[in-house]
């Protein structure tokens, strides 16, 4: 349940930031656009969504978002 809270919070914080760039291609501001892309809000919220991704996927982590200790 962790990890769907996390990953719905990445999203919605990446729609928020692609509705940014939106407003800043229809205004015409191209470079500035650019740069939100590749340096900008736009590619920290891209890393932040991939960070969460890679992590539950190199990491055998269980339904409580903690590791599986196998038997005990």
């Amino acid at each position: 349940m962790k990890y769907a809270r996390q990953i719905q919070g990445r999203l919605e914080g990446l729609n928020r930031t692609l509705l940014n760039l939106n407003k800043l291609i229809k205004a015409g501001k191209k470079q500035e656009a650019i740069e939100y892309m590749e340096t900008g809000a736009l590619k920290e919220a891209y890393e932040n969504l991939e960070s969460i991704i890679n992590t539950s996927s190199t990491s055998n982590y269980g339904a409580r978002g903690v590791q599986n200790t196998g038997t005990l």
